[in-house]
């Protein structure tokens, strides 16, 4: 089967601790004759002492006084992701440089993450150090505290992470997290579909289609044994909101006004794949599952999603390429991928806030990124891909992990994430919906335009209640 041209896709060039109170003199110091030189050598001795314990309060015991949170020196991190092991030399390492400080890592549970932690830290029982996903900046930017200029100033920031960070994490002047990994969508081969047939990697979605439609395989019933791609569908495609955004951010429509040709043209040609090609259907497995067992030429998901199918078949043999990009008439045009991470902030609120970023400029040196890499590696295929501009070439003995990082330069992102478990109420899942039945209208026959009128009204509602403009 040819495949069918869509309507055409373009894309242009693109508080520091409040002090000691006053010194009062003892009662009767006045009384001292003023002969005697003995009231002015306390006096001097009571000052010097009440500015040595003003510095060990401001500077050696960090995080006295200013709210609410753990106590003096101790530091309570929710992380959820990484398995103690990885992390806890690194902690371990952090407090024998400093033994005043105690780090407590709390591996979370991702049910219900984002509602848990919004309560605590309501009830001023929340962590110093948490986790949040790159979209949540809007739902959290009251509760995180700006990154301290002498840990980290902005013009460091910039040059230190990829720009996809700097824009995520910024609200207004202040810069409200470090990413301490970056992760984002990347296309994965079935090399051993593609060895058989002798198919190339695609590298535009001009050639991922006609690719899709030569790797699908059909009974004679007409029932797919071997698909593809796995697109078109909401029901059954792992990260179908990744992969909707990613194409509508290379055709330059813009998702927070989601009308016009553009949107339209982008949301079209994703359901092709179903409505039309016959590459992927509903009765499918999702598409995680249908790629580990090995009848799904090429999926889409971010870089975890490769040890979920390598525990479900260690035998397959597959590898994680960028993402396609749209044909281009000037090859100087700019790629266009999709980031979907994670970064750390400090509650605004913990009593613990120098000692916080202390440990988290810590964590977020190469040296220690690279430690934690090698810890992760220890357990898994690779670790999590470094954030760090200069750090770029450090994973290039992993084919996969630098799938991931050679796209971080050019990445984007938005409020369409899958799995970032932030609940019935959160942003992603909020705006996630209306983008899905959208999808399901158009598989079911309603216009591209009008399924979007009603994605525009509610993704307008949606940011409105974060007090996000056009453009944010």
């Amino acid at each position: 089967m040819e495949p069918q041209n869509p309507t055409p896709i373009a894309m242009p060039a693109a508080q520091a601790a409040p002090g000691l109170p006053p010194v009062t003199p003892p009662q009767g110091f006045g009384e001292v004759k003023k002969s005697s030189p003995l009231p002015l050598i306390i006096v001097i001795v009571g000052l010097i002492i009440a500015a040595i314990i003003f510095v060990i309060v401001k500077f050696v015991i960090p995080g006295i006084g200013g709210g609410g949170g753990t106590s003096s020196g101790e530091i309570t991190w929710w992380d959820l992701w990484e398995d103690s092991s990885v992390v806890e030399p690194l902690i371990t390492e952090y407090e024998e440089s400093h033994p005043n400080i105690k780090v407590n890592y709390v591996a979370q549970s991702k049910e219900d993450y984002r509602e848990r932690l919004a309560n605590a830290l309501a009830k001023g029982t929340g962590p110093d150090i948490f986790t949040f996903h790159n979209s949540w900046v809007p739902m959290f930017k009251t509760n995180l505290d700006p990154v301290p200029a002498n840990v980290m100033s902005a013009a460091d920031f910039s040059e230190t992470f990829y720009p996809v960070a700097i824009s995520d994490l910024t609200s207004g002047t202040s810069i409200l997290g470090i990413p301490l990994m970056y992760d984002g969508l990347t296309l994965y081969i079935n090399q051993s579909i593609f060895e058989t047939q002798g198919k190339t990697v695609p590298t535009t979605w001009d050639e991922l289609r006609e690719t899709a439609i030569a790797l699908t395989i059909k009974d004679e019933n007409g029932i797919i044994k071997q698909a593809g791609v796995a697109l078109g569908r909401t029901e059954n495609v792992d990260h179908w909101q990744e992969i909707l955004a990613l194409m509508m951010l290379q055709n330059l429509a813009k998702l927070e006004s989601p009308t016009g040709p553009l949107a339209e043209a982008a949301l079209t040609y994703y359901t092709l794949f179903s409505s039309s090609d016959g590459v992927w259907d509903a009765t499918l497995p999702n598409s995680t599952q249908a790629f580990a067992n090995g009848t799904l030429a090429m999926y889409f998901g971010p870089s975890w999603e490769a040890f979920q199918i390598g525990a479900i078949n260690p035998n397959l043999k597959f590898k994680m390429v960028p993402v396609p990009q749209l044909p281009k008439d000037n090859p100087s045009e700019p790629n266009i991928a999709y980031a979907t991470y994670w970064a750390e902030g400090v509650n605004n609120k913990s009593k613990a806030k120098p000692a916080a970023w202390d440990f988290l400029e810590f964590l977020s040196s190469s040296e220690s990124l690279q430690k934690m890499y090698q810890n992760a590696s220890r357990i898994r295929t690779f670790g999590e891909p470094y954030p760090r501009v200069d750090m770029a070439n450090l994973a290039s003995s992993d084919q996969n992990a630098m799938a991931v990082i050679s796209q971080a330069t050019y990445a984007q992102s938005w409020y369409l994430a899958s799995r970032t478990f932030d609940g019935p109420t959160g942003i992603n899942s909020q705006i996630g919906k209306y983008f899905e039945d959208a999808v399901n209208a158009v598989n079911a026959g309603v216009s591209a335009e009008d399924a979007l009128n009603t994605v525009a009204a509610g993704v307008n509602q949606v940011l409105s209640q974060y007090g996000l403009t056009s453009g944010q």
